[in-house]
């Protein structure tokens, strides 16, 4: 494990908005960025495509004062390393996480997750049942979406080889789509902040995950069926959904099949967000946050010896 002292000099990052030291762990696949703020109970936040750790900051800035606050980047993705090589398929991500926890000896998590980072967070989760105190969602799912004609048709375009080009020539991912996709785009989103979603996919070499995570919504199919066949491991965890009904990709259908997994959960339903959430609601988000993190819940699973 790598741990810099200081922050890491990138001229596109505005250190306002994401004040936060760089630190690193080496995967086999190269160096994955984290960043590790404060101290206490943890909050493990994932993130999906094309999403990084600063799509959390605002959130991560008000709970390091109470809590752990630690934010990977994939692999591909942010800060970390970006090696063409590397499948970046939602399972090797799941496998990067879960060097990420081991390595850091991390106990007791709660989970905050967002798109892709739901299957991949849930994969850790139904593995490691013991080790995840509660979970926090953003408009996220993990099952099949074969019947889902959307995510269907998205799916077969963003792998096609129009949709790969598309991304790989012109950063079509957060350029274009993230953008399509906010239900109030002159609310906190201004070109400043856009830049940090597209800056990290820079050059051509750099792009090949955002693509290679719309093509997984059908092609990692039997990976997703799987996690829904495993979803009684964590039916007794406590959820909190925060979900923005303007989705399209997540409409309001996916959140109730949330609820009946969970029916431990409380929901909180903002009619002014798209799909980026944490990045829309980040604020408004932080008082059910924190009520949810007050509640004192039975561990429903037995603890690991001390």
């Amino acid at each position: 494990m790598t741990k810099m002292n200081n922050k890491t000099n990138i001229d596109w990052l505005d250190r306002n908005e994401y004040p936060f030291k760089s630190n690193f762990i080496t995967s086999k696949a190269g160096k994955i960025h984290y960043i590790d703020e404060g101290e206490g109970e943890i909050l493990l936040f994932v993130h999906g495509n094309p999403n990084w750790s600063f799509g959390y900051r605002e959130l991560i800035k008000h709970f390091s004062k109470t809590n752990r606050c630690i934010a990977l980047d994939h692999i591909g993705f942010g800060l970390s390393d970006k090696p063409y090589e590397a499948s970046y398929l939602p399972q090797f991500h799941a496998e990067n996480l879960e060097t990420l926890i081991d390595t850091l000896k991390l106990q007791d998590i709660t989970l905050v997750l967002h798109d892709w980072g739901g299957p991949i967070g849930i994969s850790y989760a139904e593995n490691n049942p013991d080790n995840v105190k509660r979970i926090i969602v953003f408009n996220s799912w993990f099952w099949s979406v074969q019947e889902d004609r959307t995510l269907r048709n998205f799916s077969k375009f963003m792998g096609s080889a129009l949709g790969r080009n598309l991304c790989k020539y012109f950063n079509f991912f957060p350029k274009v789509l993230m953008k399509l996709d906010l239900g109030d785009k002159k609310k906190n989103y201004s070109k400043a902040i856009h830049k940090h979603y597209i800056e990290p996919f820079s050059h051509v070499s750099m792009r090949k995950g955002t693509w290679v995570f719309p093509r997984s919504f059908l092609a990692e199919d039997h990976w997703l069926r799987s996690l829904w066949d495993n979803r009684d491991r964590i039916r007794k965890l406590p959820v909190l959904l925060l979900w923005g009904l303007k989705d399209k990709a997540f409409p309001e259908p996916f959140l109730s099949r949330w609820a009946t997994v969970f029916p431990n959960n409380k929901i909180v339903k903002f009619d002014y967000s798209g799909h980026n959430v944490p990045e829309e609601i980040g604020k408004d988000s932080l008082k059910y946050v924190q009520d949810f993190l007050a509640i004192n819940y039975n561990d429903p699973y037995k603890k690991r010896p001390q």
